[in-house]
């Protein structure tokens, strides 16, 4: 008999997006590096989202990393408030562009920060808030809002894994200076690798542009702003002025194809994403698994397989279990869990400062993702937590 297997992701670029490539392919001298189609998903992403700016990059991290390099310029140096359950370029990021992190446990409802302890780290050296909206899940509050307005300090959005979740029926990705997005295989649509940063300020757009491609002015659409460095810098060749030490994160019009293909179906897979999940939670055992989250605004990425009990040997056995069943996992939940644990971090914080953070520390032993897809059935998500159940019980 063939053993269930049930993967983190399946059937994520289709055989109708490769079709939409191979028929671009097929046209006389097709450009591939970044032109008109790039601009079209950009325009189209903006206008699913509710923007007026996006800026397609090679990869989430990518976006992570121009976002800090453009705040760094408007800002200056300081601190950023981070979560301590994220993923890794949100915290790298900040730490190449010299900002130093200060990190926050999170919510166990909501995986993400607790907003009264980014309160209480807010002071006269805080430069921004970075929030990672972890797994789907809505993070946002009036509360903080209006605390983060009456301060003056941005709000920088990863919305990586969180694509279509709102609050107060407006999208997440739309409440902050900028946000981020990410478009890897695994995520809620996909380019194969791609990101965007989004912003509502024009002139946050055009540093963007330019810290995407060398930080070449030629790369602003705004004519004004354009001529402005061209008359200051006439010394140069107007297509080679370098307006900040930047990067090439420039993704393809390959890439701009699938995704403008891929939005099409964005809105039907987020709605069967979140009907998996609510099969999950009503399926699986709640006598060990944590299952009231707050769902309110969510766009699920993944099953969220988290003990309520620090129980070593059940989560041995849980493993051994899911290992056996070809059901396959991550532990730690986002990011692998604790982000202070990672030896990247080593000489930027105290030693041991990782144990600060309980609610972090529980999740990295203890809790685990499973993958939530389009495809999946009703029936097929009932025999996931049936046989994980009975992993427990048995």
């Amino acid at each position: 008999m063939k053993k269930l297997r049930y993967p983190l992701m399946s059937n994520n670029i289709t055989k109708n997006d490769l079709e939409q490539v191979i028929k671009y392919l097929k046209k006389k001298n097709p450009i591939l590096t970044q032109s008109q189609n790039v601009e079209k998903f950009e325009i189209a992403w903006s206008k699913w989202l509710g923007v007026k700016y996006s800026v397609f990059v090679n990869s989430g991290s990518s976006a992570n990393l121009i976002t800090l390099s453009t705040l760094k310029e408007l800002y200056g140096f300081g601190e950023i408030i981070v979560p301590s359950l994220t993923w890794v370029s949100d915290v790298a990021s900040v730490i190449q562009n010299g900002f130093t992190p200060v990190f926050v446990d999170i919510n166990l409802n909501n995986l993400s920060m607790n907003e009264d302890l980014i309160l209480d780290k807010i002071n006269n050296n805080t430069k921004g808030v970075f929030i990672t909206y972890a797994q789907g899940f809505n993070a946002l509050s009036f509360k903080l809002l209006n605390k983060l307005k009456e301060l003056s300090i941005p709000l920088i959005e990863d919305v990586c894994e969180s694509h279509g979740a709102n609050f107060q029926n407006k999208k997440l990705g739309t409440y902050g200076l900028m946000s981020n997005f990410s478009f890897y295989y695994a995520h809620h649509m996909s380019t194969i690798e791609g990101g965007m940063v989004c912003t509502n300020n024009k002139k946050i757009y055009q540093i963007l542009r330019m810290f995407r491609s060398h930080g070449m002015v030629r790369e602003i659409n705004d004519l004004k702003i354009k001529n402005r460095y061209i008359n200051q810098n006439k010394d140069l060749n107007e297509k080679f002025i370098f307006a900040y030490p930047a990067y090439n994160v420039r993704n393809t019009e390959l890439n701009a194809i699938i995704g403008i293909n891929q939005l099409k179906f964005l809105d039907k897979n987020i709605k069967l994403r979140n009907q998996n999940h609510k099969i999950f939670l009503q399926n699986i055992d709640k006598k060990y698994f944590i299952t009231n989250f707050d769902l309110k605004g969510s766009s699920n990425y993944a099953f969220n397989l988290i003990l309520k009990k620090a129980n070593k040997k059940n989560v041995i056995k849980l493993m051994e279990g899911m290992n056996k069943a070809k059901i396959e996992y991550r532990r730690g939940s986002a990011g692998g869990g604790n982000q202070l644990r990672q030896p990247y971090l080593k000489k930027y914080i105290k030693k041991n400062l990782h144990l600060n953070f309980p609610v972090t520390e529980h999740i990295h032993f203890y809790g685990f993702y499973l993958g939530n897809y389009p495809s999946l059935t009703k029936n097929s998500i009932i025999k996931l937590c049936n046989i994980i159940n009975k992993i427990l019980t048995s």
